[in-house]
């Protein structure tokens, strides 16, 4: 057998066997493609919506008083009582009667007209606003427990992961799903 042809296979045969090591050590070397998911919590924060409500209520108003002084009812009560004042007595007796029951009357008078104002009132609608939150609740984030090789870790992801997260080459979580090899 010629030497170079026997120098060539035996350099062929290390050759190969060299690359299938290399092949296997690699495929063994290259670790897990996946860390195993063992819970996903949902982190929430609260979202409060403000929104105006509004109701419709009955107001009871004075109404507008057009004889503020209550003349009217001190004139009508002073001529009553002095009618009444001058039935009473007589001479000077009378006198005093008179003005003493206009006076009276006046008064009196006087009053009812401003107790009759005071009930003189009127009930109309008025639409009442203010404004109450609507509180909910809004995921922000996902808390993951995970086991990678034996070891546990926990991480906060944007998404559920689901069973498994990804993971590269040099054995890191794939966290986001825009990273390349997804």
């Amino acid at each position: 057998m010629n030497k170079s042809l026997l120098v060539g296979a035996v350099l062929g045969a290390v050759g190969v066997t060299a690359g299938g090591a290399v092949a296997t050590y690699s495929l063994v070397k290259s670790g897990p493609e996946y860390a195993q998911v063992l819970a996903v919590e949902p982190v929430k924060t609260q979202i409060k919506t403000p929104r105006e409500v509004c109701k419709d209520v009955a107001v009871t108003r004075q109404a507008p008083v057009k004889d503020q002084h209550q003349i009217l009812g001190t004139v009508i009560g002073a001529v009553g009582g002095g009618l009444l004042g001058n039935q009473i007595g007589g001479g000077t007796g009378k006198k005093i009667a008179t003005v003493a029951g206009a006076v009276g009357g006046g008064y009196a008078g006087n009053k009812v007209q401003e107790g009759m104002q005071n009930r003189d009132t009127y009930t109309t609608t008025q639409t009442r606003c203010n404004t109450v939150n609507d509180i909910s609740d809004k995921v922000v984030g996902y808390d993951v427990r995970y086991s990678l090789d034996g070891k546990e870790g926990k991480v906060r992801m944007d998404r559920d992961p689901g069973n498994q997260i990804p993971v590269d080459k040099e054995g890191k979580l794939i966290l986001s799903q825009n990273e390349p090899g997804q």
